[in-house]
């Protein structure tokens, strides 16, 4: 059965699952590429070295070492960080670009409070040490090593570009499963050969551990795609990337990356209301009072009558967060292993909120919300740092709308298998590229240089453009003799 699926994928992730070895030759040598890629390319070639093996590789490719699952993507990690550790230790720049921002600190913050919280909750057993040391391996591991390899506009470009191209190979892949009902990742010998099928229509799934998995991906990666056009920094990467998203989410039969291709297509048409956005969020939350007020059920049953593909289960979402509501007192110390008692099928983690809470508790719940919560807020005030630029304001826009289209998979998955790479990924573009507007402090080679003119305008990749009369700039930028007689003339 499909979620028989998903609960032994989830065990694979989580430390149960294979008690051997599973490692099949071409995966075996695509890991081995990939470390050397990541030991001796520029940062921006080894982060999408890094991307590809870990996209294109099905989860579950493993060395069992003394009861460890040690992935093919942690030893990817581990080589990366050997690298960066070298790279500190020759002096050779920053590991974080921007610095450490509030983003870096709230994720240490959220993966350690997850850890502590599942290492308690188990009573400190040698198992759930061992199981928290690899999501440590993982979640900071992976995040910190994005965070020093993409580094500035050009990585991350190439970061984009390279998923594009990922999409579009591994749509049609999803394409021929579609068509001929065999996933060909299957071969590898980690995951299944048939697809799931429901109510007769087939769910293609790719290299991902779930077909909601791989739709919700296209859809949170279409919004980058059209930047990519919408910048003319490749539109053949761009179409074919379009191209790709749209069929990852049509063959998913997904209900909840069909939402969030649709939230993404919503968020575009934004765009227009983009300076009374704060007057919008208000009025969402006064919707949902008004929801809450006048319906029979809490607002959260909305979700159940969410049917756009047949047979999905909108009414197990709604139920899921609704149980996690009314037991708070049973996970908000540490998360709780009894949500299995809680009703039908309520085992079956397909909400990332409700996944954080009950595996980390309240502190980890909350570190969650305030990463996404800050996220937003960072790439708003970014937006309004570079207002009257549009190619900037139109890139903030869409990491938002991608944020947007994030938050509503959420509520129907939560991120177990290689997705949760591409979200580190993400939130290391939104780092670095709102530190860029945000925090040019950080780059104090030089004094401030201070603009008095209006039309004066630098142009440095550290920093924002300054079209305003007393704008205070900081950055790399040294003015030279000539530059200097320019403004003394002005």
């Amino acid at each position: 059965m499909q979620t028989e699926g998903l609960y032994n994928q989830g065990l694979a992730a989580y430390g149960g699952g294979a008690t051997s070895t599973i490692m099949h030759p071409v995966a075996a040598v695509a890991m081995c590429i990939g470390v050397v890629c990541l030991l001796v390319l520029p940062r921006k070639y080894a982060v999408a070295a890094f991307l590809s093996v870990v996209l294109l590789l099905p989860p579950g490719q493993e060395l069992y070492l003394a009861g460890v699952h040690v992935y093919a993507f942690r030893i990817l990690i581990l080589a990366g960080w050997g690298r960066m550790l070298w790279s500190k230790f020759l002096g050779k720049g920053r590991i974080c670009a921007g610095g450490v921002t509030v983003i870096d600190k709230v994720f240490l913050g959220w993966a350690i409070f997850h850890a502590v919280a599942g290492i308690l909750l188990n009573g400190g057993a040698s198992g759930a040490i061992i199981n928290q040391v690899g999501f440590l391996w993982d979640a900071i591991g992976a995040f910190f090593l994005l965070r020093f390899l993409i580094q500035d506009e050009e990585s991350v470009t190439t970061v984009i570009k390279t998923i594009a191209g990922l999409i579009f190979v591994i749509s049609m892949t999803m394409l021929y499963e579609k068509f001929h009902d065999l996933n060909i990742y299957g071969y590898l010998g980690s995951t299944t050969l048939l697809p799931d099928i429901r109510e007769g229509a087939i769910r293609a799934r790719g290299p991902f551990a779930h077909a909601i998995l791989a739709g919700v991906f296209g859809a949170t990666m279409l919004p980058l795609c059209f930047w990519l056009w919408h910048s003319r920094k490749s539109r053949l990467a761009a179409v074919g990337g379009v191209i790709g998203c749209l069929i990852m989410v049509v063959t998913a039969a997904s209900s909840t990356s069909l939402l969030a291709c649709g939230a993404v297509l919503l968020g575009c048409c934004m765009w227009v209301l983009r300076k009374h956005m704060r007057a919008i969020r208000w009025g969402i939350v006064a919707v949902l009072v008004g929801l809450e007020i006048v319906m029979k059920a809490p607002v959260w049953f909305v979700i159940s009558h969410v049917n756009i593909v047949p047979g999905n289960s909108s009414y197990h979402r709604a139920m899921l967060i609704d149980m996690f509501v009314r037991h708070i007192g049973d996970w908000w110390l540490v998360g709780t292993n009894d949500a299995k008692n809680w009703g039908w099928d309520m085992w079956d983690l397909s909400n990332q909120f409700v996944d954080e809470g009950e595996s980390g508790g309240l502190a980890t719940f909350v570190c969650f919300i305030l990463l996404v919560s800050w996220s937003f807020g960072l790439i708003g005030k970014a937006r309004k740092a570079v207002e009257g630029d549009r190619k900037k304001e139109w890139f903030y826009w869409f990491l938002g709308v991608a944020l947007f289209a994030h938050v509503m998979g959420f509520f129907g998955i939560s991120y177990f298998d290689q997705t949760k790479f591409t979200w580190y990924a993400f939130l290391a573009i939104i780092a670095v590229s709102t530190s860029w507007v945000l925090a040019p402090k950080h780059a104090e080679e030089t004094p401030a240089v201070e603009l008095t003119h209006p039309a004066t305008t630098i142009s440095s990749p550290g920093y924002a453009h300054a079209r305003r009369p007393e704008v205070e700039v900081r950055g790399r930028l040294k003015p030279g003799p000539s530059y200097a007689r320019k403004l003394k003339e002005t």
